[in-house]
């Protein structure tokens, strides 16, 4: 089921971040309100591909990054060494535990930053990542 709401938020974020909103945009957008999972680049490529036959993989990662840049979908990185991008799941700052077997994810509010750093002076924090990786009860089991 098509998320329309969900998908006109994503344009307008887009829109006031200067995209230009296209088709191809849109359908990014509709990929994911409709997969809650993780995807990798070639997946939303692939996905796209099927709409759209001559879309390069180069389009699609430069419009992943800026959809993440942007906030609107956050990217992990597995262990495994591969990028993956889901939907942002939240409003509020939060962290994750994610499931190394099946990629589940569950959002907790502890934050490492939230302590005392002894960073350089001189260094200013623009952004900063905590994720635990481990097994889910399910996959424990």
């Amino acid at each position: 089921m098509v998320n329309s709401k969900r998908i006109n938020q994503i344009m307008d974020i887009m829109s006031k971040n200067g995209l230009r909103i296209t088709d191809q945009r849109r359908t990014l957008a509709q990929i994911f309100t409709e997969d809650e999972g993780y995807l990798s680049p070639k997946d939303v490529y692939d996905q796209m591909k099927s709409y759209y036959p001559s879309v390069s993989f180069d389009t699609v990662y430069r419009n992943l990054r800026l959809l993440s840049e942007m906030g609107v979908l956050e990217q992990y990185y597995f262990l495994d060494g591969g990028l993956k991008f889901k939907g942002c799941c939240s409003s509020h700052h939060h962290h994750h535990v994610i499931c190394l077997n099946c990629e589940k994810t569950m959002p907790f509010d502890y934050c490492p930053m939230d302590q005392s750093m002894d960073l350089p002076s001189n260094f200013k924090i623009s952004n900063h990542r905590f994720e635990i990786y481990g097994l889910c009860e399910d996959c424990q089991n």
